[in-house]
């Protein structure tokens, strides 16, 4: 995947795991993922990267120097660190199973709520997956 990210083309795929609820439902929705010119990474961004030899799909929440910190959305506490290098691509659509796209900018605020999120994935897990 990641030599076709690097020669250009877009890669699809669909992604495990609940560490991006609300806004990716792992096994369900479907990403589009580009590779990333490393200056053109921001804070916000939702990148798929090789931890050791394992690999994340996480939203990017801050950046030292070389270093970025990514969190999954659905995760309350943690988080990753990894190095640019480690960037395999960055998704730029995220597709429903019935092939509604979500905005991506709805994610890039969620961030900021991490003091009530424990409370809004809770809702969310009542209203939306329990149902």
């Amino acid at each position: 995947m990641g030599r076709l990210l690097r020669g250009g083309q877009q890669v699809v795929f669909t992604p495990g795991g609940v560490s991006m609820r609300p806004f990716i439902e792992g096994g369900k929705d479907s990403v589009t993922l580009e590779y990333p010119a490393p200056d053109t990474i921001r804070v916000g961004d939702i990148l798929l990267c090789r931890i050791g030899e394992r690999y994340v799909l996480h939203r990017l929440i801050g950046i030292e120097g070389e270093t970025l910190h990514l969190k999954g959305d659905g995760n309350i506490t943690g988080g990753e660190y990894c190095h640019r290098d480690d960037v395999i691509g960055r998704v730029i659509a995220i597709r429903s199973p019935r092939g509604r796209q979500k905005r991506l900018t709805r994610g890039r605020l969620w961030h900021y709520l991490s003091p009530i999120r424990k409370y809004l994935l809770k809702v969310y897990r009542h209203l939306v997956i329990d149902n």
